[in-house]
């Protein structure tokens, strides 16, 4: 679509500027300084008018998130993408495939919770069953 390419030229290009200067780690004042020029940029490409109902749709939910899209600049340890965590849930989605989905939403809400905290646990370096152990006596004692 020729009216997207634009658009999309100058937010890979921002993405490839901002994740150099991410892996240089700049000093915390350089780096809000640079989240809030790419903000702006952003701002001033996603707030065009477009033509297209499907470029205004992507448009608007860039200009939804303008405010957590450079948290990575200034946030030690926050990664520019979230491959890490696709790829973490990767394993659990192709389990769902093959097992033919859940009965009922109820157990599907609870199996990916359930896995999204472990998998936290897990790229935290806790030891999961004394951690697992450690929660549910919390919430036992609750009740």
């Amino acid at each position: 679509m020729d009216e997207a390419r634009p658009l999309s030229e100058a937010l890979h290009g921002l993405y490839r500027r901002l994740n150099v200067a991410s892996m240089d780690r700049p000093p915390p004042g350089e780096a809000a300084r640079l989240a809030e020029e790419a903000r702006a940029l952003m701002e001033a490409w996603a707030g065009r008018p477009y033509e297209s109902g499907e470029v205004s749709r992507f448009a608007a939910k860039v200009l939804n998130g303008l405010g957590h899209w450079f948290t990575f600049l200034t946030v030690p340890g926050v990664e520019p993408t979230n491959d890490r965590a696709e790829r973490a849930l990767r394993g659990h989605v192709v389990q769902r495939r093959m097992m033919g989905c859940f009965r009922n939403g109820r157990g599907t809400w609870i199996y990916e919770t359930v896995m999204t905290v472990l998998s936290t646990w897990k790229q935290q370096g806790r030891d999961l069953p004394q951690t697992l152990g450690e929660a549910l006596t919390r919430e036992w004692m609750k009740s």
